[in-house]
């Protein structure tokens, strides 16, 4: 798979990358480690190098995961991994940083990235500028090659770069869900800042495998993301069968379709979970399916059947 610089650091990554939210098992249903661990490997032998996870998935598990899955082939990949908004401040990054690298059993994190901004979740708010310091040191040090953001705002991205070179935002962003594209993903063209999509098939919305009347399990996040619910979920279902002629025609799944439209948009990459093998193959192949300037116009038309009619919170779950 052809890599593509991350911001403007020496770091390379796939345009899938592997997220492994659901190898920590927390907030998911019916994960194995074993299964999760084939997953990742079979992503990565399918030419996919680059995985995300986060010390929040499972307490450091998922992490754990990663390492159990890769360690052997450390020099192939690029680790992404995040330290969570209640430890922001500068002690706690590098205590957040030191545990990560003993989670993932390497000496250096390809990418290190703020999981949600200070405050979140009633944390406590730390300055941008303290936890920028802590990143930076982190980096002189050589612990971690490259500086990234999750779930920041196009404000929130400018104020953090006031304080060094941020090289990667992680939004939520897929056909359904596309906030970014009005708020920071003009910042980010300008300024040569990766875009890393988490909940790019919108938690498996996109893949078509839900029908009408799908009901989650209340432990299940599903359960409270928006687009699963009322009148969303119904037009989510009426741009899926738009979309299927399209996928058709390029013999691919619903799946790589929304995979391949994302990668073709400005600066944007896919972190794609996958519970199982066959499913982490299948990601890696939306990166062989070509669309044609009109075929992106079209599905960008079909998918505001489902932006069109949500509102501007940028949070996709009722939490």
């Amino acid at each position: 798979m052809e890599k593509r610089k991350l911001g403007t650091s020496a770091v390379e990554i796939t345009p899938i990358i592997v997220g492994t939210w659901q190898a920590g098992k927390r907030m998911w249903v019916g994960i194995e480690d074993a299964d999760s661990i084939k997953a990742i490997r079979a992503a990565f032998e399918a030419g996919i190098t680059t995985i995300d996870t986060a010390e929040v998935y499972g307490e450091g598990h998922s992490e754990r995961i990663v390492a159990e899955a890769l360690s052997d082939v450390r020099d192939q990949v690029q680790y992404a991994t995040k330290v969570f908004s209640n430890h922001l401040k500068y002690d706690q990054v590098i205590e957040a940083c030191d545990r990560s690298l003993k989670n993932l059993k390497t000496d250096y994190i390809d990418l290190y990235q703020i999981h949600w901004p200070a405050g979140s979740f009633n944390s406590e708010i730390v300055p941008i500028e303290e936890t920028m310091n802590a990143l930076n040191h982190l980096k002189q040090q050589g612990k971690i090659r490259a500086i990234g953001v999750s779930n920041f705002s196009r404000a929130q991205l400018a104020q953090a770069s006031q304080y060094g070179r941020i090289d990667s935002l992680q939004p939520p962003y897929s056909l359904f869900w596309r906030q970014v594209e009005q708020d920071a993903m003009p910042y980010c063209s300008e300024n040569q800042i990766s875009i890393l999509a988490y909940s790019p098939l919108a938690q498996g919305l996109l893949t078509g495998k839900f029908p009408r009347g799908q009901k989650f399990a209340p432990e299940d996040n599903r359960s409270s993301n928006k687009l699963f619910q009322g009148e969303n979920f119904e037009h989510a279902q009426q741009a899926l069968d738009k979309l299927r002629p399209i996928a058709e025609r390029h013999h691919c799944t619903l799946a790589q379709l929304a995979l391949a439209w994302l990668i073709a948009q400005p600066q944007a990459n896919a972190i794609a979970g996958a519970r199982y093998p066959e499913q982490a193959k299948d990601n890696a192949k939306a990166a062989n399916v070509k669309l044609s300037v009109e075929e992106i116009a079209e599905i960008d038309a079909i998918g505001r059947i489902v932006t069109d009619n949500l509102d501007n919170n940028p949070v996709m779950w009722n939490w």
